[in-house]
Parts: structure tokens; C-alpha cells; sequence
């Protein structure tokens, strides 16, 4: 199950801020993050925590799963003060596919982000992502460390340099 769950997260990391580069996006404050991430209307919610600096996190927005901006050239990024809308056309696997993302609240606190997506070979899905800044990291902590439940930890740049690919899953450590 602690594989499944580290498989999990792995693919679920680079989707976080899934439809929006992070040219797109304010950056989140440096620190610890509780990140809940939602699939679909009943699926259980997988709640994680993010030790961030700047670096780190723009390494983890520009990280976007298949709707990465080199698959999605087309975006339309609408900014008010209550939200950003980012709405993309993509082409996964030469097929196309859209996502369509509501950010809302404030990258220094408190955030929620639906995404909306279909097409290519993907099944068409809903997902909500509410982030929320903790404080500062632990002293036990580095940037780009994700806690999971159980205390399995994984730091997603190592990881990536480890394996040569971003979706390879890593050793949890304890």
C-alpha cells in the first residue's frame, strides 16, 4: 500500500497547479504547505505537505503533467481580483484535449484550484486542489520535501535527479 501511495503522489505532484505554467501563476509563500488534492466528486482526498522556497516551487508549477505548456500552446489566462481562469487547448498524444482551471484565494495563505479536463487519451476529470501555508518549514525539512501520510518523505528535485525522469517514483525515506 506505502508504494501505491508513493506511485500516487508521484504522478499527482507535477499536477498540482496542473493547467497553469508558472509564468502563470503568483508565487506560493516560502514555506510548509498542506496541499489536499481531490479527483472526481467521491474520491478520497490525498493530503500531503510541501516544504517550498522559490526555487522549488517554481519547479513544481512549471512541472504541469500532460498539460504541460509545450502540450497546451494555447492558453487564455483571465485575471480578476477574486480569481484567475486559465483555460488551455492542448495536444496529448496527438489528440486533443482541454483543461479548464478556477484559481481563487491568495498564494500567501490559502488557496483553492478546480481543474476541469477532457480529451486525449485521458478520461475526462474534475479536480480540486486547496492549499493552505502552515508556517515555516521544520528544521528536519528542505525545500522540495513532500510528507505523506505514515511519515514517508520524498524530495521531488532529488528524486528527479536520481531517476532522469520525472514520473519514475522514488525510495520513500522515514
Amino acid at each position: 500500500m506505502r508504494i501505491a501511495g508513493v506511485t500516487l503522489i508521484s504522478m499527482l505532484i507535477p499536477l498540482l497547479p496542473s493547467a497553469a505554467s508558472a509564468s502563470e501563476l503568483p508565487a506560493r509563500k516560502p514555506g510548509l504547505w498542506e496541499v489536499k488534492t481531490s479527483i472526481g466528486g467521491n474520491a478520497r482526498a490525498l493530503t500531503v505537505q510541501q516544504c517550498i522556497d522559490a526555487a522549488t516551487d517554481q519547479m513544481l508549477q512549471s512541472n504541469a503533467g500532460p498539460f504541460a505548456a509545450s502540450s497546451c500552446p494555447e492558453r487564455e489566462v483571465k485575471r480578476s481580483d477574486a480569481s484567475i481562469v486559465i483555460d488551455s487547448r492542448c495536444t496529448i498524444r496527438g489528440k486533443p484535449a482541454s483543461a479548464h482551471a478556477v484559481i481563487t484565494g491568495s498564494f500567501e495563505n490559502a488557496y483553492t484550484m478546480t481543474v476541469n479536463s477532457e480529451g486525449g487519451e485521458l478520461p475526462a476529470a474534475s479536480m480540486t486542489v486547496e492549499g493552505k501555508w502552515l508556517g515555516a518549514c521544520a528544521a528536519d525539512q528542505q525545500p522540495g520535501d513532500v510528507m505523506m501520510a505514515g511519515g514517508v518523505k520524498i524530495n521531488v528535485p532529488q528524486m528527479q535527479k536520481r531517476t532522469g525522469a520525472p514520473d519514475t517514483p522514488a525510495q520513500p525515506t522515514r
